[in-house]
């Protein structure tokens, strides 16, 4: 059976380098990300359009390059977390994690007894088709982060973050700027990099892992400096747009916009 490689990476202290997929659906990406020197890739369904049948087949093709897939559900039902695990998903983005309770409830549908309760498969692609694969076995290769994205999250941080079962945390920047009231308004940076270092300070003192979307190399070196060692360097829709936009700008003659 297969083992996570981001989990022994993590595990080793190893930073691990990946990008959001929004966009592109053919699981070639995979390849694509993999030889341009990331470790990882996370795919969005809460946003995006991907079906199970697509994650499905991306699955399969990241476990036989050794390079997970980490996926956003739209919600952190336990028909979310059992169906995509059991396709061979490794790691989960869970979005909404407002409670301990929701933590809990997810680490329950995702990690098999004593650790939770998740449901039985049988063989499948989750256990690259091993009868008899150990179940302990399985749950260390399950990768769980979970998203603080609201001012309540925050009320109840140690509390998520201390989760048994969580391994990382991060923060949907967009959806808490909302909640807050900055979302548009100048100070909107500065209030959202508070609340990434009160989450940052709260993983460490729990001994979890930080994942943080980054959109410069520069703003990721900063991080990893902090102690983040999950950095998501934008998306595919991100630096496809912001590269063809530089190239026609300069050839057209207009001013080049850099990051």
């Amino acid at each position: 059976m297969k083992k996570n490689p981001m989990k022994a990476a993590l595990a080793r202290g190893t930073v691990q380098l990946g990008t959001w997929i929004n966009m592109i659906r053919t699981p070639a990406v995979l390849t694509l990300l993999q030889s341009a020197g990331l470790d990882y890739a996370r795919i969005d369904m809460e946003h995006s359009p991907p079906s199970m049948a697509t994650i499905a087949d991306m699955a399969a093709l990241a476990r036989a390059l050794g390079f997970p897939i980490l996926v956003r559900p739209p919600s952190a039902d336990r028909e979310w977390v059992t169906r995509l695990l059991d396709v061979g998903v490794w790691g989960l983005h869970i979005p909404q994690v407002d409670t301990p309770e929701i933590a809990r409830a997810v680490v329950d549908a995702a990690l098999y007894a004593p650790a939770g309760m998740r449901g039985m498969a049988g063989i499948g692609p989750h256990n690259d088709f091993t009868p008899g694969a150990s179940l302990a076995e399985l749950n260390e290769q399950v990768h769980i982060t979970v998203m603080l994205e609201s001012p309540r999250a925050f009320e109840h941080l140690d509390e998520i973050v201390a989760t048994p079962g969580i391994d990382a945390v991060t923060l949907g920047p967009s959806d808490l700027a909302q909640e807050l009231g900055v979302l548009g308004k100048p100070d909107q940076a500065s209030v959202i990099d508070g609340y990434r270092q009160l989450m940052t300070d709260s993983a460490l003192r729990h001994g979890k892992d930080v994942a943080m979307l980054c959109d410069t190399p520069r703003q990721a070196s900063r991080w990893i400096a902090a102690g983040v060692k999950i950095i998501v360097l934008s998306s595919e829709v991100a630096v496809l747009h912001s590269a063809y936009s530089s190239m026609s700008a300069e050839l057209r003659g207009q001013p080049v916009s850099r990051p």
